[in-house]
């Protein structure tokens, strides 16, 4: 995916749950590099319904979430943004 256009909407504070940074730990994975695909708006494995509703929060401000599949197929992480742009979370869906 190219980031050409810049960033779709600002992500404040980025903050990790212990649990969700062990499990990328384990897969080998920069949060980082989740954070980017989030920020761009490759919202990751989400149902066609979830992806609409990450495109009306940008225009309505409200909360923005992303799922990202680890590579083992079993577990996934989560991404969100708070609907005032203060802070963006990776998390364990189980942590939610």
């Amino acid at each position: 995916m190219s980031y050409t256009n810049g960033p779709r909407f600002p992500m404040g504070r980025p903050v990790i749950t212990p649990g969700a940074q062990a499990m990328l730990d384990a897969a080998g994975i920069e949060g980082v590099l989740l954070l980017a695909r989030h920020i761009h708006g490759d919202w990751g494995d989400l149902s066609a319904e979830d992806l609409a509703s990450n495109e009306l929060a940008l225009l309505t401000g409200k909360r923005v979430l992303s799922s990202y599949n680890l590579p083992d197929g079993r577990r996934k992480v989560w991404i969100i943004t708070e609907a005032d742009r203060a802070t963006t979370t990776i998390l364990l869906p189980e942590e939610y």
